[in-house]
């Protein structure tokens, strides 16, 4: 979500729960224009945050000008003090799929994967690496997951110009009610995989300018997302049965949207036994 609307929009999700307290939400006001500043970006999200056994790490992404771009991330214990964090690789996010359990809170802290694979354990011997984990890594490869699998913006929000870049959508004023109760009115913000399988003959009624990310509609398993309204019908909230913690908000007919997470930063693998 928007770093200024982070006090208005935490009131439209706060039904399931979320949100910060008080000090939390000034030391936010402060920083994240701070944060935008120093760094040079020329939009902050504040993402969420992600609950340890003794802490709590808070995420904010730096966006450049095409918005599909791989996003700056950063982390504060705090929410005051942020450290940047580098890109998730391939071998972050295969390794941080073997670690199970809580987060502790503590950036430096060492899983030790013999304990819990020990095939992995093994193959980063053999490579001469440390058979370890930091839950620095674990926590950018986590945050990278989320973002690919519940990720979402209302279509139309973004615009594909010709040259490939992504932009905001000038002229987008929001989903009518009708459509924002619709999973295929929202689309993952990140690159597409369904999209690309494809027939032309499916994609003959796309504009390719809208209509260029995956949408809701046909993610596995079926039923992982919860569309409710709130707020008197004013306001459409999806929550993900996937990842919990994850909600997003739309006010249809106006340009307020946005997701945030807050949770322990595992996936609920349970999911399909539950629907």
């Amino acid at each position: 979500m928007e770093a200024l609307s982070v006090p208005a929009a935490l009131e439209l999700v706060a039904g399931g729960g979320a949100g910060l307290s008080p000090e939390r939400r000034a030391a936010l006001g402060t920083s994240l224009p701070l944060l935008q500043r120093d760094y040079r970006f020329e939009r902050v999200w504040f993402w969420g945050c992600i609950q340890g056994v003794r802490g709590a790490y808070y995420i904010a992404e730096g966006l450049g000008p095409d918005r599909a771009a791989p996003r700056s991330r950063l982390y504060s214990l705090n929410c005051v003090d942020w450290s940047l964090l580098t890109p998730a690789t391939k071998e972050m996010l295969a390794l941080a799929e073997q670690v199970k359990g809580r987060f502790q809170g503590d950036p430096s802290f060492e899983y030790s994967l013999a304990e819990i694979n020990a095939e992995a354990a093994a193959s980063l011997i053999g490579s001469g690496k440390e058979p370890v984990m930091k839950e620095e890594a674990r926590l950018i490869a986590t945050i990278e997951q989320i973002d690919r699998a519940v990720g979402i913006v209302p279509r139309g929000a973004f615009v594909k110009t010709s040259l490939g870049s992504v932009h905001e959508n000038r002229h987008f004023e929001g989903l009518s009610l009708v459509e924002a109760k619709k999973l295929s009115s929202y689309f993952h913000f990140t690159d597409p995989v369904n999209l690309k399988n494809k027939t032309l003959l499916e994609k003959a009624d796309l504009d390719p300018s809208t209509d260029f990310l995956d949408s809701l509609e046909h993610d596995i398993p079926r039923g992982s997302w919860s569309i409710q309204l709130e707020k008197g019908g004013t306001v459409v909230v999806l929550r993900s049965l996937l990842w919990l913690g994850l909600t997003f908000y739309h006010v249809p007919m106006t340009k307020q949207f946005g997701y945030v997470y807050f949770g322990t930063g595992e996936k609920n693998l349970d999911l399909p036994f539950m629907l």
